[in-house]
């Protein structure tokens, strides 16, 4: 079957060559005089999604047209996907591509503990960077598994367990302490002084098994995003710099950037709509 714009151009084709009206050339091929005039109307909106597409690709220069689709319908925009995908792909913008799933086998004990609730399971990692002088930088990231929260981003050149404990006092003094806290088995997290501070404030470990990354990995696949959407775009010239840039990240994850597990709200967004229903649960501490 022709389509109407095949049609279309044979028409058109026929005018030209044979130097004829268009009504003969439409009685020719059959073609309605309606139907060869019509013309889609919706330049101006496209040319509108497409200013706005370039400069969402600018503002997010890791993000997908999945993104772009649910910041269009934030901002009120009835637009459906396949319209959004189709716009990005004329636009030439960076498309992510499909990652084939891997097959793990069985899964351990320790993966099995899924959060359940706000403050159930908490899981925390290193990431290491760079200043512009080629000094290390290290980042300890903390997140809530069930929120999907970016509960603290650490910027310092080292850090040791008791630097550890001091960043997760602060965040239970702010929200109360988790039931688990799941991670690898760094020096910093199975120090003496890391394990006494948890067992002291009711919080029990899930140690991943040794080279099994993906047995922790919402952290893992936050630290990927920090790393894609930031660490490997802005260079830092010192300490402190990286500090602010990063807490700015932390934000906007936070309560910007929509997340896919979540329906697509910002995990802060997602956490106060539990709230009423997820109350914070901080266990109490061994010995009281």
């Amino acid at each position: 079957m022709v389509s109407p714009s095949a049609r279309r151009r044979a028409v058109e084709h026929v005018q030209q060559k044979l130097a004829i009206s268009q009504r003969r050339a439409c009685d020719a091929l059959g073609q309605a005089r309606a139907t060869q005039r019509y013309r889609q109307r919706r330049g101006q909106r496209d040319d509108q999604l497409r200013q706005w597409l370039r400069r969402f690709a600018t503002e997010h220069p890791r993000w997908g047209y999945r993104r772009a689709h649910v910041g269009l319908r934030a901002e009120g925009w009835a637009v459906n996907r396949k319209c959004v995908e189709r716009l990005w792909r004329e636009e030439g913008l960076r498309v992510p591509a499909r990652r084939q799933k891997r097959s793990r086998g069985a899964r351990s004990d320790r993966e099995r503990q899924v959060a359940e609730h706000r403050n159930h399971v908490w899981s925390y990692d290193f990431v290491s960077d760079r200043t512009s002088d080629g000094r290390q930088l290290r980042l300890l990231t903390v997140i809530d598994e069930y929120t999907r929260e970016s509960l603290a981003i650490e910027v310092r050149r080292s850090m040791t367990a008791r630097d550890v404990i001091t960043v997760l006092q602060r965040i239970v003094d702010q929200r109360g302490a988790p039931r688990y806290v799941r991670s690898d088995n760094g020096p910093e997290f199975v120090a003496r002084a890391l394990k006494d501070w948890l067992t002291a404030s009711g919080i029990a470990t899930l140690y991943i098994d040794p080279g099994a990354p993906w047995q922790n990995g919402y952290i893992e696949s936050f630290n990927g995003k920090l790393r894609d959407e930031l660490l490997s775009i802005d260079a830092f010239d010192s300490v402190a710099e990286a500090a602010v840039l990063v807490e700015d990240y932390r934000q906007s994850y936070n309560n910007q950037r929509p997340h896919s597990a979540l329906k697509n709200l910002p995990p802060a967004v997602f956490a106060t709509q539990i709230a009423a229903d997820q109350p914070i649960i901080s266990p109490i501490p061994s010995g009281i």
